[in-house]
């Protein structure tokens, strides 16, 4: 979602009022033009010169309205300001056009940092002050030990985070590096960087670029890999939450990131009330969610229109929910191995499915939320409300199990368009499933404002002043392809759809030299990959 100078911070302690009315939004505004970003150095959020009822809607004379004494779980913006199609970067659709509803059309409560000049950092949005500097990898063992004797800053009250606390630092403006073709690439990590310390993998410790995993308090209820005691973990550098089996398949003990946080305990923590007409509003948020889900799967172009045409409960301003705010809703006590039921709170009805090994499971959910990569836009933000699935391969005989690999409550990122049937076996190191028709659930309110037009940001150096909106044919390509492209005589955006979405493993350069009409040898030349046949 876009940063707007426009929007201001609301205060993380704000009134909430989550009414059952009419449906007619009245408290969004439509901006035909990107504003400059905040100052995120603030030190103290800006109470909303709106006022603006967080349910997005004015109500009805003579209804029930259900009142939260206060926000509690302020969700932080995900930071994504760019809107995109099936493949890259597009201006953000209007109102009724195709792919409108996605993240980059709204702007919600922005990050607000502040460096306390000590080695720490507020979140002036969520109140939890955090260890600056993650410092040195270490076990969970050690994480877990270290909060008890770790201070700084004069505080000795630290704590190992937990998996909505970390999550809530996310940024999705970021990159994922994954199966980047060469060894000079250059992405943006998903935390900021202005605030907190970061680094990626170590190569000379035999790591690879995305292995940036951030540890958590939040250990799975279930298991992973057929067995393994598993935390769920905040990637940094490729933007997922992925459950992690503490040992490491090399050996020893798997080691993190950590930074110890302090402040309220209970951020995370949901507080709904059962509205009676198919809706659910969690009093923590302040957002109202659909009780039940789509029961049916879909694309995410249709995951969009879907919710754009909800009705639920007399509403008619659903959208499809941001990744944090999807996030806000998992139940990280639940999983179908343990409570035989998905991974959310039961007044919220969750839609059996039977997987890929023909067992009975709980599907995944897509989010409005863009997951870039290097290669483009052609993934979307989904979580799963049941087991992260993946197909293991036995090295000795070739043979595929498909196992609970990351755990029910992961978020990971599906293509937003194709045919299932080409990942036979899922895709990247871990076999990840891939569906592409995924489950929805949609979501309606929150301060937001509504953005659409404005610039196709493909690289940092776009000026976010421009005043004209511009269409996709108009966008100026310079992104991280551009000179791989220009070499070979097509487009970015055809190059970076030809060689798919990083994430989902190394790109197939036969197939994408086929699709762009251009030799293997000159396509891997061009994007820097090292030749096949070489020493």
């Amino acid at each position: 979602m876009r940063n707007l100078s426009t929007v201001a911070v609301l205060v993380a302690m704000a009134l909430v009022v989550a009414a059952c009315g009419s449906g007619t939004d009245t408290d969004e505004t439509v901006i035909d033009e990107p504003a400059v970003g905040n100052d995120t150095s603030s030190g103290t959020p800006e109470t909303s010169a709106e006022g603006a009822d967080a349910s997005g809607d004015a109500g009805e004379a003579g209804e029930e309205d259900v009142v939260s004494e206060a926000v509690v779980l302020s969700i932080v913006d995900t930071g994504q300001s760019q809107c995109y199609d099936e493949t890259g970067a597009v201006a953000c659709p209007q109102a009724g056009e195709e792919l409108f509803g996605q993240d980059g059309n709204y702007a919600g409560t922005q990050p607000s940092y502040t460096d306390n000049g000590d080695s720490t950092v507020t979140d002036n949005v969520t109140g939890l002050i955090w260890q600056q500097d993650p410092g040195e990898k270490m076990t969970y063992a050690q994480a877990a030990s270290g909060a008890d004797s770790f201070e700084l800053a004069g505080y000795d009250d630290w704590r190992l985070p937990s998996i909505k606390e970390l999550y809530s630092l996310i940024d999705f403006a970021g990159t994922d590096p994954s199966g980047c073709p060469s060894s000079n690439c250059e992405a943006t990590p998903f935390i900021d960087t202005g605030f907190f310390d970061f680094q990626y993998g170590d190569p000379d410790e035999g790591e690879r670029m995305i292995d940036s995993q951030w540890a958590t308090s939040t250990i799975y209820v279930g298991t992973t890999m057929g067995g393994d005691e598993t935390m769920f973990g905040v990637n940094f550098a490729d933007g997922r939450i992925k459950g992690y089996g503490l040992s490491d398949p090399r050996g020893g003990e798997k080691t993190f990131f950590v930074s110890y946080v302090r402040g309220d305990p209970g951020y995370g923590e949901n507080a709904y009330v059962d509205g009676g007409d198919g809706t659910v509003t969690d009093t923590a948020s302040g957002l109202m969610w659909q009780q039940d889900d789509s029961t049916d799967s879909m694309d995410w172009s249709e995951a969009l229109a879907y919710c754009a045409a909800a009705d639920t409960g007399g509403h008619d301003d659903w959208r499809l929910p941001d990744a944090k705010e999807l996030q806000g809703i998992v139940d990280y006590t639940r999983s179908p191995s343990t409570t035989d039921s998905a991974a959310i709170d039961p007044i919220l009805s969750a839609s059996p499915i039977t997987d890929e090994g023909g067992g009975t499971d709980y599907g995944s959910y897509w989010t409005g939320t863009t997951h870039a990569s290097l290669m483009g836009g052609a993934n979307a933000v989904y979580v799963a409300f049941g087991e992260a699935l993946g197909w293991m391969e036995n090295p000795q005989t070739g043979e595929y199990t498909l196992l609970d690999v990351h755990g029910a409550g992961a978020q990971r990122s599906d293509p937003k368009t194709g045919d299932a049937a080409d990942y036979p076996y899922g895709h990247g190191p871990q076999g990840d499933v891939i569906r592409i028709e995924n489950l929805v659930r949609c979501v309606r309110g929150g301060d937001l404002e509504t953005v659409t037009g404005g610039e196709v940001v493909l690289d940092d150096e776009t000026d976010s002043e421009s005043s004209s909106p511009q269409t996709p044919a108009e966008t100026e390509e310079g992104g991280p392809l551009a000179a791989a492209a220009a070499q070979l005589g097509v487009t970015e955006r055809e190059l970076a759809a030809a060689l798919g979405d990083p994430g989902s493993g190394p790109p197939d350069f036969e197939m994408a030299g086929a699709a762009l009409g251009v030799s293997v040898d000159a396509l891997m030349e061009a994007v820097g990959a090292p030749p096949t046949n070489g020493p």
